[in-house]
């Protein structure tokens, strides 16, 4: 993958982060947004700003030894971007310690709540931050441990927060493609750190072996939390980091699969919005790309218990494409798995939500096109059940999509390979759509398929529409005698109202009289 072009070159060119529209969660991650315009070109000192949080607050547990204990009232003090001189412009002997400084004085966090208050010093640390991006990209055979352990610290002081509260309130109503995202305000630095960061784990000079120190379990949790952000350009930033970090550090892989696997779990059976998903789906689809053959059990159940329940999930359409392209990869895999996924669709089929519904048929094409015949004999019948039901349905986009399924040369194969069970199923509806389904689409549809069975095997054919007017005739000889005894109830139920009063009342006595003599007899 090409590295991200220089961010301080785009930052020259572009109107800011926050005139663009945001990027799809799907998009490639190889081009970050652009940032945010300067707001100032002066690092003069400035009074005390409150808004700034120390480098030993929010992830002070990641500090090195001996730094990052710098008092919160320091920032008031003095600007602690003043002192410090450009790299390029120090000697080479003091460029190390002046860029270790540099990153000490990036720890602090400025509020950008508040986009007026301490312009000064939140310009002062963008350009510092564009300047160190620009020093390591044209500096080789750099980094040593205690960098890595400064640049790690860093990284994690500017991007490990709290994110605020989801402005998503109803799961039903809830469309990804129409609301507004929130962009997250201190992005004109964050995007920075994240360049910054994405270039230090791609780095041939950053070893894995003394990195993995530093970017561990705890690391790789905290990251996966930022993917709940409602801003698409930090999710599609980290998407890019964390695929690179499970390609880099081997010991990690295992840990990285189980801790996306509990991100789904409480997606799944906890809350029912989050953010992120497409985007780790997108990671595990180049991940189960890479499996060795034959598949580890492990890899099995993350099928069963983490991918396929995804399906129950509401806001499904937010992350059906990529969720749909790790299924195609496991069946690419190993085409036994057709069976298990092709019952889990089944297993979590909507009922009353259409949309849905199309979303599962399209996803149902794209795993009968990579099924082989022994998988398909072995789910044919309920699966073709379920197609039948879909149909007669009376919307008109399920109906025209199932239909779409006799496109497809290797499906057809597959169904006249297996006629004699499959024919009986669906030629009934079919017969019923053309008689009593409302869109005239629909019917040229179901009348192409019609032709495309009687001309795979005409006497199969006539013996299923036999079977299925025989059929018909019973149940609607059912239906008559149903009727006649409910209009022979009702005759009896309409004489008996019409008799008068007196009548009623005899006809009563002696009922009751009867009654009575019976018992006494008994």
């Amino acid at each position: 993958m090409k590295l991200i072009q220089s961010v301080k070159r785009r930052m020259v060119t572009d109107t800011g982060a926050n005139e663009k529209p945001a990027p799809k969660a799907g998009a490639p991650s190889g081009q970050p947004p652009p940032a945010s315009p300067p707001s100032a070109q002066t690092s003069t000192p400035a009074p005390k700003a409150a808004g700034a949080v120390s480098p030993n607050r929010g992830v002070g547990a990641m500090a090195p030894p001996g730094r990052g204990n710098r008092n919160a009232n320091t920032v008031g003090e003095e600007n602690p971007f003043a002192a410090l001189p450009a790299l390029r412009e120090a000697p080479a002997s003091e460029r190390v310690e002046l860029f270790r400084k540099k990153l000490q004085a990036c720890c602090y966090v400025y509020d950008f709540k508040q986009p007026d208050a301490y312009m000064k010093e939140k310009e002062a640390k963008r350009q510092t931050l564009l300047e160190i991006v620009e020093y390591v990209n044209n500096t080789r055979n750099f980094y040593n441990e205690q960098i890595m352990q400064d640049v790690v610290h860093m990284v994690g002081m500017n991007i490990f927060r709290a994110l605020p509260a989801s402005t998503t309130q109803n799961v039903i109503t809830y469309d990804p493609e129409e609301e507004e995202p929130t962009l997250e305000a201190s992005w004109p630095h964050l995007q920075i750190v994240y360049e910054f960061f994405l270039r230090f784990v791609v780095s041939n000079d950053v070893d894995p072996k003394v990195a993995k120190k530093f970017i561990d379990q705890n690391f790789v949790v905290k990251l996966l939390e930022l993917f709940a952000s409602e801003d698409p350009r930090e999710r599609d930033y980290l998407k890019t980091i964390l695929h690179r970090i499970y390609g880099k550090f081997m010991a990690l892989r295992s840990f990285v699969r189980k801790a996306i696997q509990n991100v789904f779990y409480k997606f799944v059976y906890e809350c029912e919005v989050r953010n992120g998903i497409a985007e780790l789906l997108e990671i595990l689809g180049s991940i189960i790309n890479g499996f060795a053959l034959p598949l580890k059990e492990e890899h099995r159940q993350f099928l069963e218990h983490s991918l396929i329940p995804l399906h129950k999930a509401r806001t499904l359409n937010a992350f059906h494409q990529q969720l749909a392209y790790c299924m195609t990869q496991f069946v690419e895999k190993d085409p036994r798995l057709a069976e298990t996924i092709l019952m889990g669709l089944l297993r979590y089929w909507p009922v009353t939500n259409t949309p849905k519904e199309v979303l599962f048929l399209n996803e149902l094409e794209e795993i009968l096109e990579l099924t082989q015949p022994p998988e398909f004999q072995r789910v044919m019948e309920p699966l073709f059940k379920k197609v039948a039901a879909c149909i007669v349905s009376p919307h008109f986009q399920v109906a025209e999509r199932v239909l779409f399924l006799w496109n497809n040369d290797y499906i057809v194969k597959l169904i006249n390979q297996n006629r004699q069970t499959l024919f009986p199923i669906v030629i009934g509806a079919l017969y019923k759509n053309s008689k009593h389904h409302w869109n005239n689409t629909v019917h040229g549809l179901t009348y192409n398929v019609l032709k495309l069975l009687m001309e795979a095997d005409p006497p199969l054919f006539d013996e299923c529409s036999n079977k299925h007017r025989e059929s018909e005739e019973k149940q609607k000889q059912y239906e008559d005698d149903r009727a006649r005894k409910w209009a022979s109830l009702q005759t009896q139920f309409e004489a008996k109202m019409s008799l008068p009063r007196s009548a009623l009342n005899t006809a009563e006595h002696d009922l009751h009289g009867e009654g009575a003599t019976a018992m006494v007899t008994s």
